[in-house]
């Protein structure tokens, strides 16, 4: 009996200096932690926590495509964190007397580091950090659920601000 060969799969085109592998780590860790707060309906959903981690992992990748003695790659990181941290000073904001989105602000910062250990070749232990980052996130919330003391201080302001802008302003 003949059985037909199995035609040979195709081959990636080559993404050189970047990898297949890294580059599906960088998107998948984007989606880990971006369905977290997406689904909790925070502002760095799915789109923008790929994005930050993709982005990141490029940067870093071109960064340490640059050789020589007048040249430090390490730099590109350096100028990853200032950029990161303009958007991460964009999702926070204030109101009455309130500091709001700087979970959101820390997991951009996050989402970032992220993103730069999979361009320096340690993707495996990107996506350990993303499932570390998602069960911070989750963790905490159930703590705070769970333990009232958890929310004193600014937490407990905030849900007071919160009510009030769901029953208009107050008397």
């Amino acid at each position: 009996m003949n059985i037909p060969a199995i035609p040979p799969l195709p081959t990636m085109p080559s993404i050189a200096p970047f990898t297949w592998p890294q580059l599906g780590s960088a998107i998948l860790v984007g989606l880990i932690v971006g369905l977290e707060r997406q689904l909790r309906g925070k502002p760095v959903g799915i789109r923008t926590s790929t994005l930050i981690t993709l982005g990141t992992y490029i940067f870093t990748v071109i960064g340490s495509q640059f050789t020589g003695a007048a040249v430090d790659s390490s730099r590109i990181i350096g100028q990853i964190i200032t950029g990161i941290g303009f958007i991460g000073a964009g999702v926070m904001l204030s109101r009455d007397g309130n500091v709001l989105g700087v979970t959101s602000a820390a997991t951009i910062w996050v989402l970032a580091a992220i993103g730069v250990c999979i361009g320096t070749d340690r993707h495996l232990l990107g996506i350990m950090f993303a499932l570390i980052v998602v069960g911070v996130l989750s963790g905490v919330e159930i703590l705070e659920n769970y333990f009232q003391n958890l929310t004193r201080g600014a937490y407990e302001r905030f849900a007071g601000w919160k009510g009030r802008r769901k029953n208009g302003p107050p008397p």
